[in-house]
C-alpha cells in the first residue's frame, strides 16, 4: 500500500511539473504575440471571472467529494453518490455558463470602465466563449475528484494539461488571424477533449449521464458542504479580481505585468503546495473517519513543517534570479526589456503570498477532512474586505505594485486566522516542534541565500540560462548540508527514504 502510495506521489509530482511548464509555456506564447499590449490586458481581464467559476468547480469539488465519496464507499453507496453529483454539477454548470456568458457586456463594462473601446470588446467576447467552458467542467470536476479519490492523482492533472495544450495550439495556429480569442476557443475544446478522456477511462466501470432520475435528498446533503468549500476557492479569485480591477486604473500592460509575475512567482505554490496538500488529504480524511486524531495532528504538523522546509528555500531562490528568469522566459517578440523589469518588480511583492496560501493549503485540508469548511468561507470573506482596504491604501502609495503587496499581507491575515482557530479547536498539538523546525529552515535559506548573491555578483558570464542553473544547483547544495547539519526533521526523513531504497 504505501509502495503504491510512494509511486503514486511521485507520479503526481512530475505530472503536476508538467502542468506548470503548460502554464508556462501558454504565458510565453501570450507575451510574444501580445507582448503587454491592451490586447493581453482584455484577455487577461476576461479570463478571471469564468476561471473563478471553473475553479470553484474544480478545486471545490475535490475538496467536498473525496471525503463524501469515501463515506459513500464504505456504506456501498459509491456508485449511486458519484452518478448524482456528475448529473447535479452537470445542470448547475449549464445555468452559470448561460448566465455568464449573456451577462458578459455588463460585467466587463462595469468591473473595467477605464478599458479603451477595443479592449472592452475583447473582454466581452472573450468572457463569453470561456463561459462556455464552464459547463464542461462542471462534468469534468466531479470526475477529476473522483480519480483523487481513489489516489489517481496524476489523471486528474493529466486533463488540466490537455486544456492548456490545446489553448497553446490555437494561440499559434490561429493568433495572427483572430488574436486572443483563439486561445479562449482553445480553452473551450480542451474541456471537451478532457471530458472525453476521462470519460473513457471510467466508461467501462460506470455508466454516467445528465439524464436520468436526480436523488435530491443525495444533493441536499452533499452541497451544504460542496459551497462552502467552493465559494472559499472562489474567494481567491475574487480577491484576484479586486487586484486586476485596480490595475486596469493604471497604465497599459499593468494587468499583464501582474498576471504574468504573479503566475511565475505562484509556481512553486503550486507544484509543491498543491501536491502536498493533495497527497495528505486523503489521509487526513481516513484518519478522521477513523476518529484516530492523533494521527490527524501528527499529519498536519508535519505537512505544515514540510511545506516551509521546500518552499521557502524555493521562493528565496526565484527572488535571487527573477529578472534573469523573466528575461529568460518571456523577452522576447512582443514582450520587451521594459516589460520584464516591470515584471519583477510586481514579482518581488508577490512573494509572500506564495509562502503564506501554500501553509494555508494544509491548514484547510484539516478544516475540510472534519467537514468544517464553513469557517474558512467566514476568515476567506472578510479577507474580500481587506483586499479592497489593501488595495485602495496601497495602491496610493505604490501605484499597481501595491496589489501583489496586499496579496501578501492578506495572505498572512488568511495563514494566522485559519492557524489560530484550527490549533483552539484541535486542542492544541505540538506547537514547540513547529516553530524548532521553522527556525532551523530559516536558519539553513539564510546561510544558502548570502552565499549564493555573494557568488552571482562574481559570475564571470551574463546569459540568463547559465546564470540560472549554475545558481540553482549550488543553492540547492549548499540548503541540503545546511539543512543536514542543522538535523531539520524533513530533511532527515528525505534521507531515511533514499537510504532505505538504497
Amino acid at each position: 500500500m504505501k509502495r503504491k502510495l510512494g509511486i503514486a506521489s511521485l507520479l503526481f509530482i512530475i505530472i503536476s511539473l508538467l502542468l506548470k511548464v503548460s502554464g508556462l509555456v501558454r504565458d510565453m506564447v501570450i507575451a510574444y504575440y501580445f507582448g503587454d499590449s491592451y490586447v493581453a490586458d482584455a484577455y487577461l481581464a476576461a479570463f478571471i471571472i469564468p476561471n473563478t467559476f471553473i475553479l470553484f468547480m474544480t478545486t471545490g469539488m475535490k475538496n467536498a467529494f473525496v471525503p463524501s465519496y469515501t463515506e459513500a464507499l464504505a456504506h456501498g453507496k459509491g456508485a449511486n453518490h458519484l452518478t448524482q453529483i456528475f448529473r447535479g454539477n452537470g445542470w448547475v454548470s449549464l445555468l452559470v455558463a448561460l448566465i455568464g456568458a449573456s451577462a458578459a457586456p455588463l460585467y466587463i463594462r462595469l468591473l473595467y470602465p477605464d478599458f479603451r473601446p477595443e479592449a472592452t470588446d475583447i473582454a466581452v467576447y472573450a468572457s463569453m466563449i470561456l463561459f462556455i467552458a464552464v459547463f464542461f467542467t462542471g462534468l469534468n470536476a466531479v470526475l477529476e475528484a473522483l480519480f483523487d479519490a481513489q489516489s489517481k492523482y496524476s489523471l486528474s492533472v493529466t486533463s488540466q494539461i490537455i486544456v492548456i495544450s490545446t489553448s497553446i495550439i490555437a494561440a499559434f495556429l490561429f493568433a495572427d488571424q483572430i488574436g486572443a480569442y483563439s486561445i479562449a476557443i482553445g480553452y473551450v475544446v480542451g474541456t471537451i477533449i478532457s471530458l472525453l478522456f476521462k470519460k473513457i477511462l471510467i466508461g467501462k466501470k460506470q455508466k454516467l449521464s445528465l439524464i436520468g432520475p436526480i436523488q435530491w435528498k443525495e444533493l441536499k446533503t452533499f452541497y451544504p458542504i460542496f459551497i462552502p468549500v467552493a465559494l472559499t476557492v472562489a474567494v481567491g479569485q475574487i480577491n484576484l479580481m479586486i487586484g486586476t480591477v485596480y490595475a486596469s486604473k493604471f497604465s497599459e500592460g499593468a494587468i499583464t505585468y501582474i498576471n504574468y509575475a504573479k503566475n511565475l512567482v505562484h509556481m512553486p505554490q503550486a507544484m509543491f503546495g498543491v501536491t502536498i496538500g493533495t497527497i495528505i488529504f486523503p489521509l487526513l480524511a481516513k484518519a478522521t473517519a477513523n476518529k484516530d486524531y492523533d494521527l490527524f495532528k501528527k499529519g498536519i504538523a508535519q505537512g505544515l513543517t514540510t511545506m516551509y522546509f521546500i518552499l521557502l528555500p524555493a521562493i528565496m531562490g526565484m527572488m535571487l534570479l527573477m529578472p534573469n528568469i523573466i528575461s529568460l522566459l518571456y523577452e522576447r517578440g512582443a514582450f520587451t526589456s521594459e516589460a520584464t523589469l516591470s515584471t519583477s518588480y510586481v514579482a518581488y511583492f508577490y512573494f509572500g503570498s506564495v509562502l503564506f496560501f501554500s501553509l494555508n493549503q494544509v491548514i484547510n485540508k484539516g478544516f475540510y477532512s472534519l467537514k468544517k469548511g464553513h469557517i474558512i468561507l467566514t476568515i476567506s470573506g472578510s479577507s474580500i474586505i481587506l483586499t479592497f482596504i489593501l488595495n485602495a491604501i496601497l495602491t496610493k502609495w505604490l501605484g499597481y505594485l501595491g496589489i501583489p503587496l496586499a496579496a501578501s499581507l492578506n495572505g498572512l491575515f488568511y495563514v494566522v486566522g485559519t492557524f489560530i482557530i484550527f490549533f483552539r479547536m484541535m486542542n492544541g498539538f505540538s506547537l514547540r516542534f513547529l516553530i524548532t523546525e521553522y527556525v532551523k529552515v530559516t536558519l539553513a535559506v539564510a546561510i544558502m541565500s548570502v552565499a549564493v548573491y555573494g557568488t552571482k555578483l562574481v559570475l564571470p558570464f551574463s546569459h540568463d540560462l547559465w546564470i540560472i542553473v549554475v545558481i540553482a544547483v549550488m543553492g540547492a547544495m549548499i540548503y541540503a548540508v545546511s539543512a543536514w547539519l542543522l538535523k531539520i526533521q524533513s530533511m532527515q526523513i528525505i534521507l531515511s527514504k533514499f537510504t532505505k531504497k538504497l
